[in-house]
């Protein structure tokens, strides 16, 4: 069995292999694309642990994890830099690190929920987003027709984005 860390980014990851007795196996960049991690993983023994540092992005890669019969280690970041400890940050280096943490047993995860809870929790994110936005702007619509004093103009009209 493998100890299998990534450094995960948005168009890359760096990936350290080590067998048990900490020996370097592999360490790889892989660059983003689908299948890219997948036809990575494939090499390796089934069932591993594959750890991966929380990025915006990890949805698709834990996926990509799954289907190779791994088993994801969703890593808290902040913890495991603290853990480390380390002066000097370099990708390589970081992969190394996690791996450094799984082979101690102190590898600070997080709960990963099944991908069907993931899309269901997303929808609900994204529609915050916009309309967050959408408020901000009729907002700031409102406020450039109050500094005019353009506030008057509009009386009459119930709502200036014509919805009753």
């Amino acid at each position: 069995m493998e100890i299998i860390a990534m450094d995960s980014h948005k168009r890359y990851s760096q990936v350290c292999v080590q067998d048990r007795a900490g020996r370097f196996l592999c360490e790889q960049r892989i660059s983003h694309g689908k299948g890219n991690i997948l036809n990575f993983l494939s090499k390796w023994e089934q069932g591993d642990s594959v750890a991966v540092e929380t990025i915006g992005n990890w949805y698709w890669i834990v996926d990509e994890i799954e289907a190779a019969g791994m088993m994801p280690q969703l890593v808290h970041a902040h913890q495991a830099k603290l853990m480390l400890g380390s002066v000097n940050k370099t990708d390589k280096l970081d992969a190394r690190g996690l791996n450094k943490l799984q082979f101690a047993g102190t590898l600070p995860t997080v709960w990963i929920p099944p991908a069907d809870i993931r899309d269901m929790r997303e929808l609900p994110r994204t529609r915050m987003v916009f309309a967050n936005m959408r408020t901000r702007l009729k907002n700031r619509i409102h406020s450039a027709f109050d500094k005019y004093g353009l506030q008057n103009d509009f009386a009459d009209i119930s709502d200036l984005f014509w919805r009753q």
